[in-house]
């Protein structure tokens, strides 16, 4: 089972969500690399099989910056992966009819507009948001920061996964989730109070993709 540090509130009983996060080639219109996808179905044990990752090879190459500075993931290590057409279809039966999460949701929805035009999530969750309304005044909102705030015990390492890979950043984001659930309901917060705080996509912050 995955390793939550806190275990799912009841208020997120009957949800039905996909915690996303893509990683890209650092073009001018950018491609999908990495992606990962973790389903959580209400209050249930989340397995940690139920983390899906797909490396993309892109049509255009990965830029030098991008591989150094962000994701790591270089032109080699996608060469022989599959197209997105390839995996395309597998990537939308795992979204399904599903509430969108990620951290700074705007990238992931735009991307996912793109590459899977056909799709669209019923809700779209931004942690970010949610953050900054639950904790505001922070020095920054970046999904490490918050972690470390949140006082998250980091996820194990999947292989091939670190910090900045779609995989691993996914765990974190749940994880994330998951605390600022626990926050809000302490609080006395219910799911739609929630979800009005995450609800919409923030602009995008500075920084690469």
């Amino acid at each position: 089972m995955l390793r939550l540090t806190r275990p799912l509130p009841q208020v997120m009983d009957g949800q039905q969500l996909v915690v996303v996060d893509v990683e890209g080639n650092g073009q001018r219109e950018p491609e999908i690399v990495e992606i990962a996808a973790l389903p959580i179905s209400g209050t249930a044990p989340v397995p940690s099989t139920d983390l899906r990752t797909w490396l993309v090879r892109p049509q255009q190459p990965i830029t030098p910056i991008v591989m150094r500075k962000v994701h790591g993931i270089s032109n080699d290590d996608v060469a022989g992966c599959p197209s997105w057409q390839d995996v395309a279809a597998d990537v939308t039966e795992t979204l399904g009819d599903r509430v969108l999460v990620a951290h700074n949701a705007s990238v992931e929805r735009s991307i996912l507009a793109t590459h899977l035009p056909a799709w669209k999530p019923v809700l779209v969750l931004d942690t970010m948001k949610l953050a900054r309304t639950l904790w505001p005044g922070l020095v920054g909102y970046g999904l490490e920061r918050l972690a470390a705030h949140a006082e998250i015990a980091l996820p194990p390492q999947p292989a091939g996964q670190r910090p900045h890979r779609a995989g691993y950043d996914a765990l974190l984001t749940a994880e994330l989730l998951v605390a600022l659930v626990v926050h809000a309901d302490r609080d006395g917060h219910d799911w739609a109070e929630i979800v009005a705080a995450a609800g919409g996509a923030p602009p995008q912050e500075e920084g690469l993709w």
